[in-house]
């Protein structure tokens, strides 16, 4: 299993495929199957029988994961940007940081 670099509560841009561009906030992080869940991206048309919750049935979208290749976080400036990780010189923690302008992503 491998350490992926994107988070919950990220903010993610798609940077390939049918969503291309668009952005949204992290649900979930699959981490064995190197998949994330991106609101309001890679929605995907699901056939629900009637239950409790919808008494009726029918067809509801829903969010499907996206591998992680596909996507880029959006720092605070919102550029796409990969991600590094350094030593924080004040805790000596590690900490993760945008690439591209240098500052650190919370």
């Amino acid at each position: 299993m491998t350490k992926l670099k994107i988070k919950k509560g990220d903010t993610v841009m798609v940077i390939a495929g049918n969503d291309k561009g668009r952005s949204g906030r992290v649900l979930e992080v699959i981490t064995n199957k190197n998949r994330v869940i991106v609101e309001g991206v890679n929605l995907v048309s699901k056939h629900t029988k009637p239950n409790a919750d919808n008494p009726n049935g029918g067809i509801i979208k829903k969010e499907s994961g996206i591998h992680v290749s596909n996507l880029k976080v959006v720092d605070a400036s919102g550029n796409p940007t990969r991600i590094g990780k350094k030593r924080d010189d004040v805790s000596g923690k590690s900490v993760r940081y945008s690439k591209k302008s240098g500052e650190v992503i919370k």
